[in-house]
């Protein structure tokens, strides 16, 4: 085991221990590199409990789960930790013989980096079996050993956070964005940027992408993932993708998919309903990972990347990246839309939690003000009532404009 590392606490570590000890397999996705197979040795290691350990990375071990995966659960005896579960579907059926002979809670740790198709196939072998956890890169609450909870808008949460957490400059957050959140970079174990991520990619492309699409062109896939991580913060224009890398739109909407898969990118989808009939249809795309946009779209330091094109973008990114992952972190749901409609009128996030519609705005600015939540009022015609909003921005301290909204530090997210 990876003992040795310096290793970061995990939100996600309750919650993982508490389906454990409920569900006899549990399943951490994600994408790669982002700690899943460290947090859970970090678990067998603080539990003092023996617990085999096999990755399927390793080719014969692949080969033995993928032809005979009665034999290879004869070889590898529960309580068991398997890596890279995606390369053997075929254990899945297996695990359910297992669990349905009576496999104790927590019997079978698996993780994988494709998430929906893991997903798919275990929900499709081991429904009622399995407790599934996605985890994500580095949160900034986890960076900055200040345990989070998810986004809300609680005065006094932000407020107990401002007495843990020091202030943030707004190149103190590029920096974080540019240096980007992957648990081995904030270790310190690589210190440089363009060599890991560069590796990364490539990793990426060998190992998951030519496995879902075939043999596809690595250096075309990876003009790709620029052309995606330059419209992040932006509305999906497929087409507008697939003209700048030279494919059909169809494939490039099959390459998103991949993408999303491997939980690479992830979409805020329009907030809608009966009452608020205008709105668009297309989805917000984002990059979980700010450091890897960072690199595909080539801005050299966080100083070019505050005074860039993308600034705007990146920072909007940013916000919504680590509002999505303080929901994640949880084991929960993100119930998280945008609001746009064909008047120009927009929201950048709309969360819907405990029966009301929270607006927030998203600024690159040290100084809000009332005209920044103009649009909040829209949503006054649903019939979903509207709660406490905010403008999550580059200020350093909590405060609020009005009773009903408040002004939260981007660096505390």
């Amino acid at each position: 085991m990876n003992s040795g590392r310096t290793y970061i606490p995990r939100t996600l570590e309750p919650t993982v221990a508490v389906t454990a000890s409920e569900y006899p397999v549990i399943l951490i996705t994600g994408p790669r590199q982002v700690g899943k197979t460290t947090l859970l040795e970090h678990m067998i290691v603080a539990s003092d409990a023996p617990r085999q350990q096999v990755s399927l990375d390793d080719l014969n071990e692949r080969q033995l789960a993928q032809s005979d995966p009665a034999m290879f659960f004869q070889v590898h005896k529960s309580p068991l930790l398997i890596d890279e579960v995606q390369y053997a579907p075929e254990l899945f059926s297996q695990i359910k013989l297992l669990v349905d002979a009576g496999a104790n809670a927590g019997a079978f740790w698996l993780t994988g980096s494709q998430q929906f198709r893991l997903m798919e196939l275990a929900g499709e072998s081991l429904a009622g079996r399995v407790g599934i956890l996605p985890l994500s890169s580095l949160a900034q609450g986890e960076r900055d050993c200040v345990p989070s909870e998810p986004f809300n808008l609680q005065l006094d949460y932000w407020q107990a956070r401002q007495e843990r957490i020091p202030a943030k400059t707004t190149l103190d957050i590029f920096t974080s964005m540019h240096q980007g959140s992957m648990p081995a970079i904030d270790a310190s174990r690589y210190s440089n940027l363009n060599v890991f991520y560069g590796s990364y990619v490539q990793t990426y492309i060998e190992r998951d992408v030519r496995r879902l699409l075939g043999n596809v062109d690595a250096l075309l896939f990876a003009d790709f993932m620029r052309a995606v991580a330059a419209r992040c913060a932006q509305m999906l224009n497929v087409s507008a993708i697939a003209e700048d890398v030279g494919i059909r739109p169809d494939k490039a909407k099959e390459w998103l998919a991949v993408l999303e898969r491997a939980g690479i990118i992830f979409y805020l989808h329009p907030y809608s309903n009966n009452q608020l009939k205008r709105t668009v249809k297309a989805p917000k795309l984002y990059c979980h990972d700010c450091g890897l946009v960072a690199y595909l779209t080539k801005w050299s330091s966080p100083e070019t990347m505050e005074a860039g094109a993308m600034s705007g973008a990146f920072w909007e990114n940013y916000v919504v990246s680590e509002i999505w992952k303080s929901f994640l972190n949880a084991g929960l749901e993100t119930p998280l839309y945008y609001y746009r409609d064909h008047d120009g009128k927009e929201i950048d996030v709309v969360l819907e939690a405990d029966g009301k519609l929270h607006p927030i705005e998203i600024k690159k600015t040290a100084s809000p003000n009332r005209g920044m939540v103009r649009h909040f009022s829209v949503l006054d015609k649903s019939l979903i009532p509207r709660g406490t909003g905010a403008i999550v921005c580059a200020s350093e301290k909590v405060s609020a404009l009005d009773g009903n909204t408040l002004i939260i530090p981007a660096g505390l997210l």
